[in-house]
């Protein structure tokens, strides 16, 4: 079940934007983002590479992330204006005295899994007692973790979890330095054709635990203080996020050419994900971004 939120500023849209006039003079504005960009951050990529924010009066500048925890954090504490974060995560970190509003929806369901390989043992989260779990420290599954444990009727003490970065949880699983994994499902692909058959996998949402993912936060104050910037800044983004549904390789050509590294076939795989991620009734009846 849900918990009612309430959305900071309502739906918005095209409309919006259109109206905000001729270009102008642009106000700084820094987005911190939760991980490193790939393909659910190319909407932003993309708007800002068209000047939409520029043309809104905004001048962005975008910040890799390392994790929902310090995202939620930074902005929390007024480090930065707005930021990406498991939606889970910024709850916690409002618990404990952060200053954030959520935004936008961008996962409108939960993008936490588990994956395994079967041919160590496991056939089912319950298996996991007595197993290691590669994990950032900073992400938002292993803050979530007692949740899933007693969904699934596991003591949350019974796992240990190993430290690992986003890049290293695919080899330490294929080495079994570790021997099971948490990942968003958007790179979902990626696992399935490294270990085939063999993989294990648990999708967070299927067993009951659905809450929803990666946000837009604003800290408090600075929203407080810039509504109309930060509602130009909401208008452009879900502008730009529905493009991208419509089109990803306008998308995709502005992510590459902002980020170095990044395979564009992957990246193509990510987003036919993140969009089953993104979608749910309100998402497509009500507003793209919109929470129920």
């Amino acid at each position: 079940m849900r918990a009612r939120l309430s959305f900071v500023l309502g739906t918005v849209g095209a409309a919006l934007f259109a109206a905000s006039g001729l270009a102008r003079a642009a106000e700084p504005m820094n987005l911190m983002l939760n991980w490193t960009p790939t393909a659910d951050h190319a909407p932003i990529y993309f708007a800002k590479a068209k000047g939409w924010y520029s043309e809104a009066g905004i001048d962005l500048t975008i910040e890799a992330g390392k994790g929902s925890a310090v995202s939620a954090q930074r902005v929390g504490s007024g480090g930065a204006n707005l930021g990406i974060a498991d939606l889970p995560t910024a709850i916690q970190a409002v618990g404990k005295g952060a200053d954030l509003k959520a935004i936008m929806v961008i996962y409108a369901n939960s993008p936490q899994g588990f994956y395994w390989l079967k041919s160590s043992g496991i056939n089912e989260p319950k298996d996991f007692a007595g197993r290691k779990i590669g994990n950032p420290p900073g992400d938002a599954a292993r803050l979530m973790w007692p949740a899933f444990a007693k969904k699934v009727g596991l003591d949350p003490a019974s796992v240990n979890f190993v430290n690992l970065s986003p890049q290293a949880k695919v080899g330490a699983l294929k080495t079994k330095s570790v021997d099971i994994i948490s990942d968003f499902y958007n790179e979902h692909d990626l696992k399935v054709r490294e270990f085939g058959p063999d993989l294990g996998f648990v999708a967070w949402r299927n067993i009951g635990v659905n809450v929803y993912g990666n946000s837009l936060m604003v800290n408090g104050a600075y929203l407080k203080a810039n509504a109309e910037r930060v509602k130009k800044f909401t208008a452009v983004t879900q502008r730009a996020y529905s493009a991208c549904v419509k089109d990803f390789q306008p998308c995709l050509d502005a992510l590459t050419a902002s980020v170095s590294g990044l395979n564009p076939d992957n990246q193509k795989d990510q987003w036919n994900r993140i969009k089953q991620l993104m979608r749910d009734d309100t998402t497509t009846k009500v507003a793209l971004g919109a929470f129920d």
